[in-house]
């Protein structure tokens, strides 16, 4: 079984949780979005159990995870404002944006070591 596959796991269930969360604390119906890339990056880690997928998968979650990251970078750019004590509309939202943001980058950054390790380890043509 793929370490790779419990990463995408393990990053779909934070997803979930947050978007669950956030949900629970304000709500608001788009502070499910990240359950939903949550959901199918867990499909995906799931898909990637089976080796004749495995591939494919992980390309998907990683693509997954760099779609994270674009749609949730702006609530980065508001996070120090909010930490500083500044007025920001919606808080939760740059909070949750910004958990996204951060979770999403160190899943892709975990996505393309495997990768490189994976294309090194590979046999030679």
């Amino acid at each position: 079984m793929s370490s790779m596959s419990n990463v995408t796991l393990g990053y779909g269930a934070l997803l979930t949780a947050l978007g669950v969360g956030g949900f629970a604390a304000t709500s608001a119906p788009t502070a499910l979005i990240p359950a939903g890339f949550g959901v199918v990056a867990v499909g995906l880690g799931l898909v990637a159990r089976q080796e004749k997928y495995r591939m494919h998968a992980m390309h998907a979650s990683a693509l997954l995870g760099v779609l994270g990251v674009l749609g949730s970078a702006r609530g980065l750019s508001k996070l120090p404002a909010l930490l500083s004590g500044g007025d920001v509309e919606r808080p939760a939202a740059v909070i949750a944006q910004s958990l996204m943001a951060v979770l999403s980058a160190g899943y892709v950054v975990v996505c393309v070591r495997s990768f490189v390790a994976a294309r090194r380890a590979a046999p030679s043509p």
